[in-house]
């Protein structure tokens, strides 16, 4: 009698731990196809900063800052000659001031740019504010005089972290309804790029300046605000429907609807913990972004400045939900191996651990499939897809091992019914762990139910034969 390779008559327990040592031979793919997602997400990352790259990078920014050179004297000590001279220095200094109340209304519009199957969710930022400054009264606790002061020769400064991103009509800012002209270089205070107006302020000592300012920003993925004035209240509105807040300071309010949201900051200088006037260098680096701020990757904000930040978040990523299912696949193999077994020592139908192994690989290659196919088509039809072309190709070959298409039909039904459940598993990333091991012990309590009087050595029947 000619016999399968792998067909040999063994008992119950060999057979079982046949098909274990089956499983765990498929550890090797199933890993290597989590590896294979990894690498294509880093694909899509390097591809997504491409994309972005002549857009904008995620934006910080901050001001507006009134910024008045000073003039410090002091005395330097030195020997010349043998003598002790002393001599006077003066030092141009910065005397950097937040508005007493900033108010900054921004209007997000954001879309996706695509590219072959990657796109990158980027936005058009739309800024408008006023902000209003007075002499701060601390100014006497610094050891500096009003007449000190060059205040015709104040800056109002504005920063953000990437210049690539302003777009649009010039910026407009105006103090006290006179219009001032923007210009380029001298950032706020975020070391990135900025734009300042030169102003008089002479004015300051007696009466508040109100500036009114208008700018565009584009960038990618999220836009942060560092407050730095008195009082400050941010409002953001975008007809993105799944943000996220994050940052220092969440939203006091953010209703959120199909339309989009309405997010809104209200944030004191208690809560900053730094004063609202401050002393800096005369001799600050222009406009030129710092290297930390543009080495920032595609969908990775900077996090290093306090501040608040919306993000533009896509709800489930593609990758991520892949990798989810693929870290279900010894649920699929481990399932579909007890249905096997089953047949196999209860039914008394043979099953070779080829056969074993022919259905894990099909059952791997559905991870597979569904990562290729989700780049291109979306993930909810490529899982559909898959899902249906494995379970008729198992189903088919189930009903050859099994020599019964009602057997294969079973088969059949209890994979329609795990993809089903592996579908539901990942929207209920909460409740996945429980609902798996929930899984795990009712296939456990059917196994050891459906095997309960099995004679897992082979000794009993040996012994009737040999009776």
């Amino acid at each position: 009698m000619v016999r399968r390779f792998g067909d040999t008559e063994r008992s119950p327990g060999a057979r079982m731990l046949f098909a274990a040592l089956a499983a765990m031979a498929l550890v090797i793919p199933l890993f290597t196809v989590y590896l294979l997602v990894y690498d294509r997400q880093s694909q899509s990352k390097t591809a997504q900063a491409s994309i972005v790259q002549g857009w904008g990078r995620p934006q910080l920014i901050d001001g507006p800052v009134l910024v008045i050179p000073y003039w410090e004297d002091s005395t330097q000590t030195i020997t010349e000659k043998g003598r002790t001279i002393v001599k006077p220095v003066r030092t141009e200094r910065e005397l950097v001031i937040a508005p007493d109340t900033a108010t900054l209304d921004t209007r997000m519009r954001p879309q996706r740019l695509k590219r072959s199957i990657y796109q990158a969710v980027v936005y058009e930022a739309e800024n408008s504010g006023h902000a209003r400054f007075a002499m701060p009264a601390a100014l006497a606790r610094l050891g500096i005089a009003v007449d000190q002061l060059a205040l015709d020769r104040a800056e109002l400064r504005f920063g953000f972290s990437d210049a690539r991103g302003l777009f649009g009509p010039r910026p407009v800012v105006s103090a006290n309804g006179r219009s001032l002209n923007p210009e380029t270089g001298r950032s706020s205070s975020n070391g990135g790029a900025g734009f300042h107006s030169l102003i008089d302020a002479t004015a300051l000592p007696n009466t508040p300046i109100d500036i009114d300012y208008r700018y565009a920003l584009r960038g990618n993925a999220s836009l942060t605000l560092v407050p730095q004035a008195g009082d400050t209240r941010w409002i953001v509105r975008s007809p993105w429907q799944n943000p996220s807040f994050t940052g220092d300071f969440l939203p006091a309010s953010h209703p959120q609807s199909a339309k989009g949201f309405v997010a809104t900051w209200q944030i004191g200088n208690l809560a900053l913990g730094r004063p609202l006037v401050s002393i800096g260098d005369s001799d600050r680096p222009g406009a030129a972004p710092s290297d930390a701020l543009l080495a920032l990757p595609y969908g990775d904000p900077d996090r290093t400045a306090g501040g608040a930040r919306v993000e533009l978040i896509t709800p489930v990523d593609l990758y991520d939900q892949i990798n989810r299912s693929v870290k279900y696949g010894f649920l699929f193999i481990g399932f579909t191996f007890a249905a096997l077994l089953m047949f196999d020592v209860v039914g008394g139908v043979r099953v070779s651990a080829i056969e074993y192994l022919l259905v894990g690989m099909a059952l791997v290659l559905f991870f597979v499939m569904l990562l290729a196919f989700s780049e291109v088509v979306g993930f909810a039809t490529a899982y559909a897809g898959a899902a249906a072309a494995i379970i008729a190709l198992i189903t088919a070959y189930a009903a050859s091992v099994l020599k019964s298409w009602r057997r294969a039909q079973a088969i059949g039904l209890m994979l329609i019914g795990l993809y089903g459940v592996l579908y539901v598993l990942l929207s209920l990333e909460a409740y996945a762990l429980m609902v798996g091991s929930l899984l795990l012990f009712v296939a456990l309590a059917m196994v050891m139910y459906l095997t309960r009087h099995l004679d897992w050595s082979g000794r009993e029947e040996e012994a009737a034969t040999s009776g």
